[in-house]
């Protein structure tokens, strides 16, 4: 009754359900070796230097599991985030007391699907290494579109028309990723901060080379980006490319 009034999604529901858990057989261990034990009295020493002994020979279990309540503070991860972690990219999928299993996804310029692979860390790479998380619960990163244009024949209208296609592909994404954006930071430099599509032209060997920048989701981007390159070849192609405004 009490965790149903809490106002928390699924995964911080597990995660806390997880750490109850994990609580309650830490106590009860504790209360079966007061019984068999008894007290601390003359026992204090021998058990001051068994515990030392363990603690180095458990260190990397010992810095797992306080690695672990990092994971489930407000700057950890939850289950469905997509992090890297040690040079690994994926979905978590699992989140224990000592481990974590990532369904490997590639990296975020690949097409995004599963390699079938699940990759387990241990925990202590919340302390002793670095990972890295969306900041948003929309998980938004930029992609980036690159076409080449041949020689003799005059890119902007294609550009025009690549930018104007790209912005309406990513209108609402953008608008929502600006908003948690600006929720969770509360840096100055973000009110100069623009989501809109960005383009760069520069001449390259036989045409010219255009980028384009723009923000999806990240389970979103591969579907999005082949739609943009289905778009960019029928311009390429000749087809549907309104006359230059000028």
């Amino acid at each position: 009754k009490v965790v149903g009034r809490l106002n928390m999604d699924r995964r911080q529901l597990q995660s806390l359900h997880t750490l109850a858990h994990v609580t309650v057989r830490i106590v009860a261990t504790l209360l079966i070796l007061l019984v068999i034990i008894g007290p601390p009295g003359q026992l204090g020493t021998f058990l001051g230097l068994a515990g030392a002994g363990l603690t180095v020979a458990l260190k990397d279990f010992i810095v797992g599991f306080l690695g672990w309540f990092v994971l489930m503070g407000k700057n950890g991860i939850r289950l469905g985030d997509w992090v890297e972690i040690n040079g690994v990219t994926g979905e978590v999928v699992e989140i224990g007391p000592f481990h974590t299993v990532l369904l490997e996804t590639g990296n975020w310029t690949d097409s995004g699907h599963p390699t079938g692979r699940r990759v387990t860390f241990t925990n202590s790479f919340a302390i002793e290494g670095h990972y890295f998380n969306f900041s948003t619960t929309g998980q938004w990163l930029w992609d980036e579109l690159q076409l080449v244009l041949s020689t003799g024949q005059d890119p902007y209208p294609i550009v025009n028309e690549i930018r104007k296609r790209v912005s309406e592909a990513t209108k609402e994404g953008a608008k929502q990723a600006e908003e948690e954006w600006r929720r969770s930071t509360r840096s100055r430099e973000m009110s100069s901060f623009s989501v809109e599509p960005a383009i760069s032209v520069k001449p390259v060997v036989g045409g010219v080379e255009v980028a384009v920048r723009y923000i999806t989701r990240a389970n979103e981007r591969y579907q999005l980006r082949s739609k943009l390159y289905q778009d960019a070849v029928e311009l390429l192609g000749g087809k549907r490319i309104p006359a230059s405004a000028d």
